[in-house]
């Protein structure tokens, strides 16, 4: 563990996202069922604009009328981004100054501009406290995903679940 770690090698693939008519009850019952502290918005045609997470939710709460809001209302526009290519020190300085805890890779795809992968302060502490490689095995490109049928088949399982069918 001891040679100079990318961006890339921490980084997580794949980007909770969220229309920007989804309410915020939906996007606090996300956060807290997967333990995340931000999701992004995408417009109708799938273009990343802004950022939904705990401290904008926090800073709704208590507020008349608050639960009837949706993540384009309270949403920090824009999206912070870097660089999968820099350093992770370089990175995790980057993200300090700027005062972001998240901040995201994005990816041009026939002209729609959206987040594909991001780094946290949590992947950076994970980094601090490895014991050894195996301990972030499941992080950066080199991570092993599980395929789409996988995907399907478990998010499948998870709703009859929940539904009783089972």
């Amino acid at each position: 563990m001891g040679e100079q770690k990318l961006v890339r090698d921490l980084m997580t693939v794949g980007v909770p996202t969220c229309k920007c008519d989804t309410p915020v009850r939906d996007i606090a019952q996300f956060l807290l069922d997967h333990n995340l502290e931000a999701m992004c918005v995408l417009d109708r045609e799938g273009h990343g604009i802004g950022v939904v997470g705990v401290e904008e939710l926090v800073g709704i709460y208590g507020r008349q009328g608050s639960e009837a809001l949706t993540a384009e209302q309270i949403m920090c526009e824009g999206i912070p981004e870097l660089n999968a290519d820099l350093p992770l020190n370089l990175a995790a300085q980057l993200m300090k100054d700027r005062g972001i805890r998240i901040a995201y890779m994005m990816h041009n795809s026939a002209g729609i501009i959206y987040p594909a992968a991001f780094l946290s302060y949590r992947h950076i502490l994970r980094h601090m406290a490895a014991r050894d490689e195996g301990d972030l095995r499941d992080l950066g490109l080199a991570a092993e995903r599980r395929s789409p049928i996988q995907q399907f088949v478990e998010r499948r399982d998870e709703a009859r679940r929940k539904a009783g069918l089972r």
